[in-house]
């Protein structure tokens, strides 16, 4: 069943020559020198801008970088707006403020088409409070008639450019946007089946609630990287130094309790985890990649799935229809220990027949330095990381929720599917 969008969005309202304010997710890596290290979340927004301007839309661009103390000029998004210019290749206007009589005549005096990037939102302190006043002078000063929300990595997070804006001006969502709910909840809700998620990153206690939805939904479940250390050790395997969660264990037999419930018979074949792991010493020793078996682990960490367990993984994902992937499987900074995620990684780019959904944060980033063709041998690379894991886990999303619904409200939408 074909997924639909259940809020308005630029193609359904009258911007031919308008003025309109964009929230956009410039939150992007940034290098040592203060240039943008990776792009993937400028060049995702550009369907959106590209469209805006073929209606003759003045386009004004806000965003955030990083978490600055007051006005930090390490935090400024001017190389952003440079690298958008050279993306686009035309030019970007940039104005070293958010809100104030500076924008107000910038904008003004701005042509039709153009675009101009502003200053960082979290200069100022009442964007993350959900500042009423604040969102008041942003339209003010840019003179929007309408908001359009592009930014998905930030959608799950009530701040002023997310909510609160949204109560000043008529508010839709871009292109970016739609794609990305869309393309999460479809792969949900209405997958190629065999669904096979693929978990890792870190703490159980993050991921609870999309494990809990992948019981439902999922026909297997693989836990990989330190999230499985804690699967691991509620089975009774010394997991040595490495991160595991105790507290979480009365989670974990709930979990299964609801495999049980769903009828699986075999729970090892439907929550697979590691049967060999890849050790080392310390970080610092990635050179020496050990692999163990997981009774050998002793006082080592657990830095990757060990061979057998890659083997185990590219089998099951072979058979998949649906691919969604969130978290890397080890320490995969550090080359030695990137074996795990990059023979994944291998596999659905080989693979085109598998829908592969590439969920944001440290998995996007991940991917990225791997992939040579930018993410696009993947089916999809969210811009998201807690937004993803957010939508993905069937929560509100405070800067979706507050757009303009569409006339009809269709099968999958998000307020539908939170707990």
């Amino acid at each position: 069943m074909k997924t639909s969008f259940f809020k308005l969005t630029i193609r359904d309202v009258p911007l031919d020559n308008q003025t309109v304010l964009v929230r956009a997710d410039y939150n992007v890596p940034m290098s040592a020198d203060g240039n943008v290290d990776d792009d993937l979340r400028i060049r995702a927004s550009l369907p959106t801008i590209e469209y805006l301007q073929k209606r003759g839309c003045k386009i004004v661009i806000i965003s955030h970088l990083g978490r600055p103390e007051g006005r930090d000029a390490t935090f400024t998004l001017e190389p952003v707006a440079q690298r958008l210019a050279h993306l686009l290749k035309q030019d970007v206007r940039f104005v070293d403020d958010c809100i104030g009589d500076k924008v107000y005549q910038a904008v003004k005096r701005a042509p039709k088409s153009s675009i101009t990037v502003l200053e960082n939102l979290r200069f100022y302190t009442e964007e993350e409070a959900d500042d009423h006043e604040f969102a008041k002078k942003l339209i003010q000063a840019t003179g929007a008639r309408y908001f359009i929300q592009d930014g998905f990595g930030v959608v799950h997070r009530a701040h002023a450019s997310t909510h609160a804006i949204t109560l000043c001006v008529p508010s839709v969502a871009g292109l970016l946007l739609e794609k990305e709910y869309v393309t999460i909840t479809e792969a949900i809700h209405s997958p190629q089946r065999p669904l096979v998620a693929v978990m890792g990153g870190a703490k159980v206690s993050d991921k609870i609630p999309l494990i809990e939805c992948f019981v439902e939904m999922a026909d297997t479940i693989i836990v990989g990287g330190a999230l499985s250390n804690t699967f691991l050790a509620h089975a009774g395997i010394n997991m040595g130094t490495s991160l595991v969660e105790p507290d979480q264990f009365q989670e974990i037999d709930r979990i299964y309790q609801v495999v049980k419930d769903k009828g699986v018979k075999e729970l090892d074949d439907f929550i697979v985890l590691p049967v060999d792991a890849a050790i080392a010493h310390s970080i610092e020793s990635a050179d020496t990649r050990r692999i163990v078996a997981l009774q050998d682990i002793d006082d080592n960490d657990m830095l990757d799935i060990g061979d057998a367990s890659i083997k185990e993984l590219l089998e099951i994902v072979k058979t998949a229809g649906t691919v969604i992937w969130n978290g890397t499987l080890g320490y995969a900074e550090k080359p030695a220990f990137a074996k795990g995620s990059a023979a994944l990684a291998d596999l659905l780019a080989s693979t085109p027949n598998i829908t592969s959904i590439i969920g944001g944060g440290d998995t996007a980033d991940f991917v990225l330095k791997w992939d040579s063709k930018g993410g696009k041998s993947f089916t999809h690379v969210s811009t998201g990381g807690g937004a993803s894991l957010e939508l993905m886990s069937g929560n509100v999303m405070p800067g979706i929720e507050s757009l303009l619904d569409a006339p009809r409200r269709k099968e999958y939408t998000n307020s539908n599917n939170h707990k």
